[in-house]
């Protein structure tokens, strides 16, 4: 069969994420390996010209353009795919959609839950298709957890333990800050709340029940940073966030997410999961487990070293098959969702639920209280919005 190309509009891909993950080892990887069904074309689009230019070239020619109603207008590009700042990409989703292209979106796929909501019920009447980038359900650490969870390893499963983050260098020590300023100016949409209970959600839904209640509380641990011009700036946004989730099924779940946290851990995300027939602690490619026949005896007594070494006794699950790159692995997935109308449940109503709970992080923080977790609205195609 001959491979089905389609057009692939990409805007706001020439920051580190969308470069590396999105266009290089997602798009262009995809396009270059033998047997892809789906062959995407893309298309470069942005506000800056001389970035554009220099990352089509690397990227081997490929078109690029500042003019995003144009690229709409072309009906060679099929789908629009958006990795801009947060705040700037309601409004540009909304007219992919006016303009009947099918849409995949990084997260959070908006600033406001209402927003994320009109995304998810205007693409629903369109009769488009749609997604959000839900990467780490694809990482090899958590596809073996998965796994774990899906064959009974854990028995009944009584909680899970999400240690996230590094440190981020403030730019004003002489070490190049790993994230860019506007992650710290709330005003601009920065903020690890907003950033990572996204991804909470979906990894929480997806692997051990549907996220219930939450409490937050946030902070902003390093007031003062220095931004791409070496300019100092307040840092508005919380750099750290302590959460913790009641599940479906009566599992808790607690995250710490920071940038302001030194790793002394197995990898910069490690989620425990203990329950009744055994444990787990998988990082971004690895996963250790420890089943309730090996589990050691502690006796606390601090009077004396303690006889047991508690980096042992945990297994490493083999790998399978050759890990993929996550986001290539769900770039995959959509392409052939729009061309073959495979199953894609990751859509813009799960996309709606990050942004949903990021909002009630922030309620609960503010208000110091538990918050519920209402059940997200469902729209159909087929029937019209009775809003």
């Amino acid at each position: 069969m001959k491979p089905r190309e389609i057009g692939v509009i990409m805007n706001g891909v020439t920051g580190r994420m969308g470069t590396n993950q999105h266009l290089f080892r997602s798009i262009l990887a995809i396009r270059d390996q033998a047997g892809s069904a789906v062959v995407p074309v893309p298309v470069l689009v942005g506000r800056n010209p001389a970035k554009l230019a220099e990352l089509a070239a690397r990227a081997g020619g490929i078109r690029w353009s500042t003019d995003l109603g144009a690229e709409l207008a072309n009906p060679s590009n099929e789908i629009y795919f958006d990795a801009q700042v947060t705040d700037c990409r309601f409004e540009a989703a909304k007219k992919a959609i006016a303009a009947g292209k099918h849409l995949y979106s990084e997260k959070p796929v908006a600033s406001r839950y209402e927003e994320a909501l009109e995304l998810y019920r205007l693409a629903e009447q369109a009769g488009l298709k749609h997604g959000v980038v839900q990467d780490k359900l694809w990482l090899p650490g958590l596809l073996k957890l998965r796994n774990l969870v899906e064959t009974g390893f854990f028995g009944r499963i009584l909680s899970v333990r999400g240690e996230f983050g590094y440190w981020v260098f403030t730019g004003g020590d002489g070490v190049t800050p790993q994230r860019p300023s506007w992650n710290y100016r709330r005003e601009d949409g920065g903020g690890i709340i907003v950033d990572m209970l996204c991804h909470w959600r979906y990894v929480l839904d997806n692997l051990f029940g549907a996220v219930q209640s939450v409490s937050c509380m946030g902070a902003t641990h390093v007031d003062r940073r220095w931004d791409e011009s070496g300019i100092e700036y307040l840092a508005t946004a919380d750099d750290a966030a302590y959460a913790t989730f009641q599940l479906a099924g009566g599992i808790f779940a607690q995250f710490n997410s920071s940038w302001c946290v030194r790793v002394r851990r197995d990898d910069l995300l490690t989620i425990q999961v203990d329950g009744t027939h055994g444990s787990a602690m998988a990082g971004l490619r690895e996963c250790r487990v420890q089943p309730s026949a090996t589990t050691p005896r502690p006796v606390w007594n601090p009077d004396v070293p303690s006889p047991i070494d508690y980096w042992q006794g945990w297994t490493l699950v083999p790998n399978r098959a050759e890990p993929e790159n996550a986001f290539k692995a769900q770039w995959e997935l959509f392409l052939r969702h729009v061309v073959f109308d495979e199953p894609f449940p990751w859509n813009l109503r799960e996309g709606a639920k990050g942004v949903q709970l990021a909002e009630l992080g922030i309620e609960s923080w503010n208000r110091r209280a538990w918050v519920d977790v209402p059940e997200t609205p469902v729209y159909s195609r087929e029937e019209p919005d009775t809003r």
